[in-house]
This record gives C-alpha cells, structure tokens and sequence, in this order.
C-alpha cells in the first residue's frame, strides 16, 4: 500500500489560487477513478476535482472557504501499489499530511499554504496522513468560551442582556424562613419559596404582606425583562457570510473599479421602430424560431458597430502594457443567478443570426442559474452587454468586466412625447449607459461607437444590410 497525494490543480488564465467551496467525500471514504472529491472556485467558475485513481481517502486538506495554492495539497489517498510520494528524504516528499478537520486552526492554515507545521510524517510505507488531536491543555475550557450562534442565525436578546431579578432575601443558606402554617399556605397558593422572601415581623417572620410586596416586586421585574426583550428584538442583528461566489464578485468588482479608470457615456435611442420590427418578426416566427427579446437586436447592432470601432472589442493587460484587438466577438451577458451575478460568453457572435443568438444565451442563461455552468463558458469574452430588463431604470453606470475596455447597458423602454417634424407624438425611448477604460479608449471614440450602435437601433433595416 502506499500514499497518493492530489494536488490543487493549475485551472490556467494566470489563477494563482483557488477557493475550497465543498468536500464530496470524508476521510475514511473509498473512492474510484474520475469520481469527483471536492468543487473549488476561481473567480469564473466553480470547478469540480475528480480522482485520477482508485483509493481510500486518509486526509483532506483545508475546509470550506479555505484559499488553497495551485499545487498544494488537496487530498491524500491510500492506493494500492507505491503511490506517488517519495520518502520523508526526498525532495518531493510533502510537508503537511494531517487532515486540516482534525487540525488546530494555526496547523490547517499552514497545510493549506503549503508551509510547514509541527504534525509529524508519516513513517515510509504507512497508510499515509493520521490523524493528530489538538492538545487538551491548549483547548480552552467550555467555562471560558462564550457559545458563539452559527453564521446566519439571530443573537437571542438574553444572551446580551442581563435578567432583572427580584429582590432576594438576606438569609443564610442553612436558615429556615419564618413563617405561620397559614402564611406557608398562601405562600403555595401563589407559588412562591419562602426562602427568598424579606420577612418583616419580628425575627424576620414572613407576614402576609411580606408575600404582597414579593409579587409585586416580581411583577415590576418581569416586566422590566419583557421590555428588555422588546428592545433587544427590535434591534437584533442578522450576521449572512457571503457566499463564496458573492466573495468573488465583490474581488471581481473591486479589482476592476482599482485597477480600470472608469468613465461613463450616455445617449438616449428612439426604439419605436425597433420595437415595432420586433413585434412583427415575432409574429411571423415566434412559433418555429422563438420569440425575440429586445437583447439580440441590441446585440447585433453593437457586432456591426464593432467592424467600424474594433478598438472595443478588445482585452487590455496592464501589467505587460499590451490592448489585444480580437477579430471575433465574444460577447459577455452580464446574467443575474440565485448566486450572484455570471458573464457566460457567446462565442463567435458576429457569425450568429438573431435566433440562433437568442438561444445561446437562453442556454447559458439556463446553465448559469442551474449552476451547471463550466468555466470555458464563462472565459475569454471580449466585450459585455448588460440589461436589468423591466428593471433597467434610466441609467446606469455599469462596471467594466476586466480586462475588457468596454461594456454596454441597456436600460427600460419608456413611453415619452417627442417632436417630429413639428408633431408632437408620443415615441419608445431607451437609454443606452456605458463604460470605457479610459486608459485605452478616448471620449471621441466611446461616443462615435454608441453613436453607431444608436443609428443602426433607429433604422433598424441597417441591421440587415451589409
């Protein structure tokens, strides 16, 4: 028998790192070839990592949420034969061997990182990583750790405040109340220990009255809790971890708004004639081809101003100083997911038709949100269009997808009146919101390139003549 260990696999694009989302299996499991042991994330996708052989699972490394190295240690397997891991003395002998669940914190973050850490090796020829409990007289007493809620979950409101107590009486552990057979009696009646009532007669018996003033003590204290309550429960706070994907489009965002000189462009586009041209084919086409959406006629009018102004569809590296002008349009689709927000690509646009567009992105679209999305299909576009559909608003200032130079928003449909030839007449108006890199891309040029997409979205014959 011997170890096998898996390493973080290199996902490519220059991903230096990845994010543990999920185990799929637990130390102790057998496994087979090609069966999947855990999903990691980068910032594209969630990536799934299969087993390359048969074996018995001995030690995960990292937990959930865990940032893991490409090529550091993932899973360590029992597997018949030598396995792939030399002796403790050679070089490529792995440092970190114990299962990071069974790891004090300090030890898990060092296996994850690759550095070394105090767990012993295992002895040429074992079964591979053990197990290594924490040490008892490093863990903390239970005394001493107040119990923390999960993530997600409400504070209760009594463990942040204090209960407000009736008064007790001054009376020694071992003294027996004083106390008449009729007073005990109505002290049972009521519910209540003599113990902890303030006698006022003489010796500190108990009196009638001495039960009067216990209950209304009592009460006011109740009370007095229930409003503490109320208070607390009106200011309690929910704690919600981003989910790992919301963690990587807030990187995502942040990257692109530090590194990308934003500047924003507007320009407001008379649809109607659009809108009706699109009510006519789907009226005629719908029930074979697909009912239309306004986003494949936007799409196509960005295509064919992109032959005029190529410097759009371009991806900039700002680390070598080097725009990259593709020929082909990969146009990113900005689309909203339970999880967060995806840009699945549709690849070769300019070559696609408006249905055959429109039903690549129903099928991405449709991927995304199952989360059956794969990361070459969230790779490599070249420019992305952006709608919130019904919810557009009048405009938006969208952030560019790095390392693009551009991308375009569209935004709700509005019925205004206009002037035309001296008419007023009420007309379909949209609004148009882009960004550009303005390291790349001049205000001349970002104008006459939305202005070449407007004229073609008012004519909308142009969209069909070469």
């Amino acid at each position: 028998m011997g170890s096998y260990v898996i390493r973080t696999p290199d996902i490519g694009e220059g991903i230096a790192e990845v994010e543990l989302v999920a185990w799929h299996v637990q130390p102790g499991d057998a496994v087979k070839e090609d069966q999947v042991l855990a999903d990691v994330m980068t910032d594209k996708a969630t990536v799934e990592i299969p087993s390359p052989v048969n074996g018995t699972v001995t030690g995960l490394m990292g937990t959930p949420g865990s940032m893991l190295a490409v090529g550091s240690e993932l899973v360590w397997l029992e597997v018949d034969g030598a396995g792939n891991v030399r002796d403790a003395g050679g070089p490529g002998r792995a440092v970190a061997h114990a299962p990071a669940l069974a790891m004090p914190a300090a030890q898990a973050t060092a296996a994850v990182q690759g550095a070394p850490h105090p767990l012993p090796h295992p002895a040429p020829g074992s079964a591979g990583p053990t197990t290594v409990p924490p040490a008892a007289a490093s863990a903390p007493s239970r005394a001493d750790v107040a119990p923390q809620p999960p993530p997600g979950e409400h504070v209760p409101p009594r463990a942040q405040r204090p209960p407000v107590e009736a008064p007790v009486a001054m009376r020694g552990p071992g003294d027996k109340p004083l106390a008449s057979p009729a007073v005990r009696r109505h002290a049972r009646e009521l519910g209540i220990e003599l113990q902890y009532v303030h006698g006022s007669g003489p010796a500190g018996r108990i009196e009638h009255r001495d039960l009067e003033v216990y209950l209304a003590a009592r009460g006011q204290a109740a009370t007095a809790q229930a409003a503490q309550d109320a208070d607390a429960a009106a200011d309690a706070v929910e704690r919600v971890p981003l989910s790992p994907l919301r963690r990587r489009i807030a990187q995502k965002m942040q990257e692109a708004k530090r590194r990308i000189p934003h500047f924003a462009y507007v320009e407001e586009v008379d649809v109607t004639e659009l809108e009706a041209l699109r009510a006519q084919l789907n009226a005629r086409h719908a029930a074979a081809r697909g009912k239309l959406t306004l986003l494949p006629l936007v799409a196509r009018a960005v295509v064919r101003a992109l032959r005029e102004f190529p410097q759009m569809n371009a991806r900039f590296d700002d680390e070598a100083g080097v725009v990259s002008r593709h020929a082909a349009v990969h146009l990113g689709i900005a689309t909203q997911t339970g999880a967060g927000l995806m840009v699945p690509v549709v690849r070769n646009a300019q070559a696609l038709d408006l249905w055959a567009f429109a039903a690549a992105v129903a099928q991405l679209a449709e991927a995304a949100r199952a989360g059956k999305v794969t990361r070459e299909q969230l790779s490599g576009s070249t420019l992305t269009l952006t709608s919130l559909g019904p919810l557009g608003g009048l405009v938006t200032t969208p952030v560019i997808n790095h390392p693009e130079v551009a991308i375009v928003g569209v935004n709700r449909i509005v019925e205004r009146p206009m002037l035309r030839g001296g008419q007023l007449a009420a007309r379909l108006l949209m609004n148009l919101s882009s960004s550009f890199d303005h390291r790349v891309v001049d205000g001349m040029e970002a104008a006459g390139f939305i202005q070449a997409v407007r004229a073609q979205l008012e004519s909308p014959a142009l969209l069909f003549v070469d």
